[in-house]
């Protein structure tokens, strides 16, 4: 088809004499507007030979770039796409390493090297991290276009300088090259290129030019026989015909997608006819809107007027759709599919007929305990979906949970996330808190980065003023600035104020709103276990004083008491 770029892709991988295959290798091919704002994807990557959990690494690396990518913001650069999927890949993996026996030996935990190429447009986009490796093929020969990162301690024994999964942070080499029709690129590991030579590997693909997945398993064999001993993986890309380079995309280099223009009801942006304003707020604007190729409703979010001048604002903004896009919950708002390319700076996702909890709170006044746990319950599911994928919430409020039509809890507002690996942009460690002060845990306040403990006292929060119609500790929490400001953060009971609040869910409430981040729950599902399921430790120690439970009897025995006393000072004094 003309005006498309177009390409042949071959892949093969073999275990060799190795047991199992530690290498992972994939591509992806996409069709209509995600050809044009995201190219053509191809990955590999090797696990390393000491560690029995690195294929694990491998898939993951190689699986997560070729979902993610997709799913990042049209307006970023392939660049800043790649670097980013890339760099929360490898917090993840370092996560696993340092939860596993692998702590204190890094070099049997969830590592391995990456290499990744993307051709979009006229360009060819390379990231690599390792000892795999990325060549052109230049005549009957090969060019290198990766650095391996191989450190060589003496001519015969070396080590991985850089790997994914090693540490929280990874450097990442990148750069691009442009390309022409008939250009042919080849990601091998090292047991392709430590056995064979470039000019056989060039010839073998010369030779099968008309099927490129039989010059890749020809490439395999050929390092098998030469007496390979480690896993073998090989792919190969040649584009066959490279589309006109669009405005917009020559535009995006320097400036990348402009703002839209004023919208109002009628308007008409990228195919979606706006039908009317649904909430304006400093950092964006929120239209309902209509696709009018399906007749869909919609959600166009576009950035507020003051956000527009402000880089890390705008970060925020675009990584909202990456977040969007990366979580797949039924407890979590979607973003809305890619079929039309993309000209503006905007985020599409689907519309929820609905109310949000702020207005089930009006309508649902100190709900009794059964109703509040299944809506607790579900925006706990949502938040387990962002724990997975090591992202914080960081603003779970009642404004940001939509109680669909069915009843259903989602949740809604990405602003503030935070993405593990990152450091720049959404959720920086160094940026100021993003989140609402009434709804945020303490260690905000002081400065401290939040973890899955700060959603769940977020969480904790909102399950208190469901029961109680009230926070449970006003507006103190966001005036704390240190530990003594912490300590006189006084937990009230939220029995106190829903009496058909059993004890023991008074005692999970008191856990999960802990002042202390590791005095908490660790995780969203413990705290949800224990609305459902009576701790005992809870029910000893919060079993109410005898005023609350028979003040009657306390009375009466207060009564005899100070009568036995005042008999016992009569006959006293008689005597």
């Amino acid at each position: 088809m003309e005006g498309f770029l177009r390409v042949s892709v071959g892949q093969s991988s073999d275990a060799g004499r190795k047991p199992v295959n530690q290498d992972f290798h994939g591509a992806q091919v996409p069709v209509g507007a995600e050809l044009d704002s995201k190219g053509i994807a191809m990955a590999l990557a090797d696990g390393i030979s000491s560690s029995d959990v690195a294929h694990i690494a491998s898939e993951t690396a190689v699986a997560s770039f070729l979902q993610d990518y997709y799913c990042t913001s049209a307006a970023w650069s392939v660049k800043k796409s790649g670097n980013r999927v890339i760099a929360a890949t490898n917090a993840w993996l370092a996560s696993q390493t340092n939860r596993s026996w692998a702590r204190y030996d890094k070099d049997r935990g969830y590592v391995c090297t990456f290499t990744a190429l993307v051709v979009k447009s006229t360009r060819a986009h390379f990231f690599h991290v390792g000892d795999s490796r990325a060549y052109r093929v230049q005549g009957r020969g090969l060019e290198q276009l990766t650095r391996d990162h191989r450190q060589w301690i003496s001519p015969d024994k070396s080590y991985l300088g850089r790997a994914l999964g090693v540490n929280d942070q990874v450097e990442i080499d990148y750069h691009s090259v442009p390309v022409a029709p008939g250009d042919t690129f080849l990601l091998v590991t090292d047991g392709i290129y430590e056995t064979l030579r470039p000019g056989v590997i060039a010839g073998i693909i010369a030779e099968h030019s008309d099927d490129l997945n039989a010059a890749a398993a020809d490439i395999v064999k050929a390092a098998h026989d030469q007496g390979s001993d480690d896993n073998l993986t090989v792919q190969i890309l040649r584009v066959e015909q490279l589309p006109e380079p669009r405005l917009h995309e020559l535009q995006q280099h320097a400036t990348e997608l402009p703002f839209p223009p004023e919208l109002s009801a009628r308007s008409l942006l990228d195919g979606y006819e706006i039908v009317r304003e649904l909430h304006a707020s400093s950092r964006s604007y929120v239209y309902l809107a209509l696709d009018t190729e399906t007749g869909t409703p919609v959600v166009l979010k576009v950035p507020a007027t003051d956000v527009r001048e402000d880089p890390v604002a705008l970060e925020q903004f675009l990584a909202e759709e990456w977040v969007a896009r990366r979580i797949d919950s039924p407890f979590v708002l979607r973003a809305y599919p890619r079929s039309r390319p993309q000209n503006y700076l905007y985020v599409a996702t689907e519309y929820i007929e609905g109310q949000t909890l702020v207005q089930w709170m009006r309508d649902n006044p100190r709900a009794h305990v059964t109703r509040v746990r299944a809506v607790v319950d579900q925006i706990g599911r949502g938040l387990r979906a962002f724990h997975r994928q090591d992202m914080i919430h960081q603003d779970l409020r009642p404004a940001n949970v939509m109680i669909d039509s069915v009843g259903t809890a989602r949740l809604i507002d990405f602003g503030a996330v935070r993405v593990a690996g990152i450091s720049e942009g959404i959720g920086a460690d160094n940026e100021p808190m993003l989140g609402t002060q009434q709804y945020s845990a303490p260690e905000y306040f002081m400065g401290e980065g939040g973890s899955a403990r700060s959603d769940v006292f977020s969480l904790g929060v909102i399950t208190y003023e469901m029961l109680a119609g009230r926070l449970p500790y006003g507006p103190e929490a966001s005036q704390v600035q240190n530990r003594a400001g912490l300590n006189r953060l006084k937990y009230q009971p939220v029995i106190q104020y829903n009496r058909s609040c059993p004890v023991w869910v008074d005692g999970a409430l008191r856990k999960a709103l802990h002042p202390d981040p590791q005095r908490r729950y660790a995780e969203v599902s413990e705290f949800i276990y224990d609305l459902y399921h009576p701790r005992q430790e809870f029910v000893n120690a919060a079993r109410p004083p005898l005023i609350e439970r028979n003040p009657e009897a306390l009375w009466k025995g207060l009564s005899l008491v100070l009568a036995v006393l005042l008999m016992g000072h009569l006959a006293l004094s008689y005597l």
